[in-house]
């Protein structure tokens, strides 16, 4: 199947090869239809399958490019995820020669500069549901003409504050639009909430396996306290091209990203960068291949897509299954292979058969021996 057969036109097909993108996934194949009627809907589908794809694309074909309103407002729980969707939209509308305008709208800014950009009318605003609904209560982000919301990440969204927020927001768009939710896991309380907020909505499953089955799951049993030292020889052992690294505490990052430094691996810090400078420069610079190592958080990481990872470390490890999901599915992306390593205490091994049943993966333990990595045989 070609994107033209799903209905996309020419102009953005040619902007998609432009990026080297020439089928369309299954999530893509299957929403983009739907999407296109103006359907309401529930995107499901696993990491690194082309989610925003799967909705943009439609969304910019229901664009009137000749209205200088708002008509379609993206919500995240993230800035990066955020600045990844404004990129791509950018991208997107400069490749196809539409002059569709995007804004984002993220709190940590300077809202005047913000107010300043809604003033050019930008069809499309992308941005953290906080700092939307805050503009919209001053009137500065008019959305009466609003056609379609998204809200990404919707197992994020649809709970706590965020869950109220969203709502406000939705009471201030009209009352006949679509609403897209879109996420990589399932679950009932979200599918609920977001039956609430948009009725009779189409649930779109893309039919794939919970778990990229190009990602190898290993795990490497080790003392809490050497972990730090763990990671930098297996760093040092597999030379990763583009690594990211999980951590729980800004502790434990700023222990890592020392002792990283000081062996000479290049590292970026996402997870202590407080700073929203501090944090473009940290996705940059790993974006630019200046550094190799990014630690981070699992906020941080939300639905980050960033080309090239091959290998994602949890030191410390996920207590959940869903956020080991979530974690390992920043590599492996567009078809690329990649490889999970866990490092585990002896009480957290549990966490190893967890994911196995959970996720119908299979965890293989692994050891270092005089500087290499192999399997560890099972007694």
């Amino acid at each position: 199947m070609t994107f033209n057969e799903i209905g996309i036109p020419s102009a953005l097909v040619e902007a998609l090869a432009k990026e080297s993108i020439t089928e369309p996934t299954p999530i893509q194949a299957t929403a983009v239809p739907v999407l296109l009627a103006g359907t309401s809907a529930y995107l499901n589908s696993e990491t690194g399958t082309g989610k925003t794809l799967a909705y943009l694309l439609p969304l910019f074909c229901r664009i009137d490019v000749t209205a200088a309103e708002t008509q379609v407002v993206v919500i995240v729980p993230t800035h990066e995820l955020a600045i990844q969707i404004q990129r791509q939209a950018g991208l997107l509308a400069q490749n196809a020669g539409l002059a569709i305008r995007s804004v984002l709208l993220i709190g940590g800014t300077l809202m005047q500069r913000q107010i300043d950009k809604l003033k050019k009318k930008p069809q499309v605003v992308i941005g953290s549901p906080g700092r939307i609904c805050e503009l919209i209560e001053l009137g500065k982000l008019k959305v009466q003409r609003v056609a379609s919301v998204v809200i990404d990440e919707a197992d994020r969204l649809l709970e706590g504050n965020s869950l109220s927020t969203v709502r406000t927001i939705l009471r201030a768009v009209p009352r006949e639009r679509q609403v897209i939710f879109v996420s990589a896991t399932e679950h009932p309380d979200c599918s609920i909430e977001a039956g609430a907020l948009a009725p009779g909505l189409t649930m779109l499953h893309a039919g794939a396996a919970q778990v990229n089955s190009n990602i190898e799951h290993l795990y490497l049993v080790c003392e809490e306290r050497d972990k730090p030292d763990v990671l930098r020889k297996l760093i040092h052992a597999l030379s990763p091209e583009r690594a990211l690294v999980f951590v729980h505490r800004n502790e434990r990052a700023e222990i890592i990203a020392a002792k990283l430094a000081h062996h000479k691996v290049a590292v970026a810090d996402l997870h202590g960068a407080f700073d929203k400078s501090e944090r473009k420069k940290a996705m940059d610079d790993f974006r630019g291949g200046r550094v190799t190592v990014m630690i981070a958080s699992d906020l941080a990481a939300r639905g980050l897509d960033i080309k090239g990872i091959t290998h994602i470390f949890n030191v410390d490890t996920p207590s959940e299954s869903k956020a080991y999901l979530h974690r390992v599915g920043r590599t492996a992306r567009a078809g690329a292979k990649g490889q999970a390593i866990s490092l585990m205490t002896e009480s957290e091994v549990r966490l190893a058969r967890r994911y196995e049943s959970e996720l119908g993966i299979r965890m293989t333990q692994i050891g270092l021996f005089e500087g290499q990595v192999a399997a560890v045989e099972e007694s």
